[in-house]
């Protein structure tokens, strides 16, 4: 499965300006619910993720709302366990939903694309808040080619190395190139946010966080 081909031959690897949920800006964005659009492919990602957890005696697989969901689930599917997700509420990530863990339960957190690890970690706390052992992390894409930090041992199915800059420090941004919030495809002052402002940050499905 040659996973950047199936990026490019759905337009989820998009090339341009963009502002990431970080905030951060980046040349590339990769936009995983395009590439997550078809049962058939996200089960192929799900098993290649799964594959390399099948001695781990996971229990349950999580994923961070709302860019993990589908991947997250496609491997819980493959390794035959249960899926549950944390999300925001009121700035802070939380388990909802009526889901609970259980001390120790062995958690495996998988998302679709890891920049910074910012998303995956809250994930791993809120779940250990409640008790649970996250054992491992996992994703589709690696943008931050293995720097990225998340507290456990981690794997990715693409390892990419993919510039991403402070507004201030933004080359698109000082060429006056228009900047572009995640998958809406509509500009956004960000260029101006290095001087002005708080940069926005880009509402998406798949965030790079």
């Amino acid at each position: 499965m040659n996973i950047l081909e199936h990026f490019h031959q759905t337009n989820a690897l998009l090339e341009g300006h963009f502002v990431l949920s970080s905030g951060l800006h980046s040349p590339k964005y990769l936009q995983c619910a395009l590439a997550l659009q078809y049962p058939f492919d996200a089960a192929k990602f799900g098993r290649a993720i799964a594959e390399h957890f099948v001695n781990e005696e996971i229990e349950t697989v999580a994923s961070p709302a709302i860019g993990g969901l589908v991947i997250g689930y496609a491997v819980a599917q493959a390794l035959n366990v249960r899926f549950i997700w944390t999300e925001r509420q009121n700035g802070e990530m939380t388990v909802r939903r009526g889901f609970s863990v259980k001390k120790d339960e062995k958690i495996l957190v998988v998302e679709d694309v890891i920049t910074t690890g910012g998303s995956t970690r809250e994930c791993i706390s809120a779940l250990e808040f409640h008790g649970a052992k996250v054992t491992n992390a996992a994703s589709i894409i690696d943008r931050s080619n293995g720097a990225a930090d998340v507290g456990v041992p981690r794997i990715s199915l693409v390892s990419l190395e993919v510039p991403s800059y402070k507004p201030e420090d933004c080359p698109m941004c000082a060429e006056g190139i228009e900047a572009t919030a995640g998958h809406f495809g509509r500009p956004q002052s960000a260029c101006r946010s290095a001087t002005t402002g708080p940069t926005p940050s880009a509402s998406r499905f798949g965030h790079h966080a």
